[in-house]
């Protein structure tokens, strides 16, 4: 195996790929599996969208701090400074 495979930057050794492939040779439970789901949770009944916004380096600094105060994400804290400006 490549030496460089890794997985968020740790190396996969070859005890990992044979646990593995018992795992799959066994089978797996595809009802489990079909409700983990893919990607990111939701936020509601429909899809949403996403939204490309340009800021300056001093906006997004400003951002980043405020959010950090308030123990939020940048979009948790876009998405609530809109629906303050949208009422």
């Amino acid at each position: 195996m490549n030496k460089r495979e890794t997985i968020n930057g740790v190396p996969v050794t070859e005890e990992q790929i044979s646990e593995w492939v018992t795992e799959a040779e066994a089978g797996y439970d595809v009802e489990t599996l079909k409700k983990r789901g893919r990607g990111r949770p939701g936020r509601g009944a429909e899809p949403s969208q996403v939204v490309a916004l340009r800021l300056t380096s001093d906006e997004l600094a400003a951002l980043d701090a405020r959010a950090a105060r308030e123990h939020k994400t940048r979009s948790e804290l876009i998405r609530d400074a809109l629906a303050a400006y949208a009422v």
